[in-house]
């Protein structure tokens, strides 16, 4: 299920503290991070879960993104992209009108800002102030299929096999995952990674944000689940390669992706008796 024709794409996952509910402070972090993933050669950075606000209570209930005022509060990062010929991934808050979303915005080099994606699978407070999305989505860089995914998405694997049938090769996972959670995020990732032979780029909130406090983590899981690079809890970036060649080794290798059968048919219990014999 790999694209004809594709070359390696070098992209960067991305983390930092953000500041609870400074819009303008978080672009700006933003913008170094989007630099320095230029930098190495990345031509997509993924950025984590409500990276625009920061994730917390306060920030939620407070002043969000406007879905159609996204080009003033994202003009440096739009003009970063364009710079650098990087495009990013931004989680954020947004209002759509009466609802309020955890969206992915996807801020292209040739000046585009488009609000995406809405998470689908709430988790925890987040039901409080946000509405479900109702549909998934994925972007194409350089002609790579890359599905968007937030945090909780990543726990469901219908979520990332949805993405792999409709023909994507990544998994982009915006995240915030709390102390005590790295060992499920490994797994997610890892997981989700070879259930579908498909790349998996995570990036994960790091630091306090509020009440807060986040473990990052963010890494690049080849098709097989393997760490390909990580950092833990330090600010940064991570970088790697995502090679088509290592796709197509592993579906053909490993075909769960096309010889999942979608009908088990009926399930039979059998209840074995208790009694003691006579």
């Amino acid at each position: 299920m790999t694209a004809e024709g594709l070359r390696p794409l070098r992209v960067a996952a991305g983390q930092a503290a953000t500041v609870c509910g400074d819009v303008a402070a978080n672009v700006a972090a933003a913008v170094g991070l989007a630099h320095t993933a230029a930098a190495r050669g990345a031509r997509l950075l993924v950025l984590p879960e409500a990276f625009l606000t920061g994730y917390c209570p306060e920030a939620f209930t407070g002043p969000v993104p406007e879905a159609e005022r996204l080009g003033d509060d994202l003009a440096p990062l739009a003009h970063a992209a364009a710079e650098t010929g990087c495009t990013v991934v931004v989680s954020t808050p947004l209002r759509r009108g009466e609802r309020r979303t955890l969206s992915s915005v996807v801020v292209s080099p040739d000046g585009a800002i488009s609000p995406l994606y809405d998470k689908q699978h709430l988790s925890g407070y987040e039901s409080d102030y946000f509405v479900a999305g109702e549909g998934g989505a994925s972007i194409v860089v350089e002609g790579w299929e890359l599905a968007l995914g937030i945090c909780y998405d990543a726990s469901f694997p219908e979520h990332a096999r949805a993405a792999a049938l409709d023909g994507a090769q990544a998994y982009l996972v915006s995240a915030a995952f709390f102390p005590g959670g790295a060992e499920r995020r490994n797994l997610y990732c890892a997981a989700r990674a070879l259930d579908n032979g498909m790349y998996v780029v995570f990036a994960g909130l790091v630091g306090s944000c509020g009440p807060e406090r986040f473990i990052g983590g963010s890494g690049i899981y080849d098709p097989l689940g393997g760490l390909v690079a990580r950092i833990e809890e330090e600010p940064g970036v991570v970088v790697a390669d995502l090679d088509p060649d290592v796709i197509a080794r592993t579906r053909v290798d490993h075909p769960m992706l096309v010889d999942r059968r979608v009908d088990l048919g009926l399930r039979r219990v059998h209840r074995s008796s208790t009694s003691p014999l006579s």
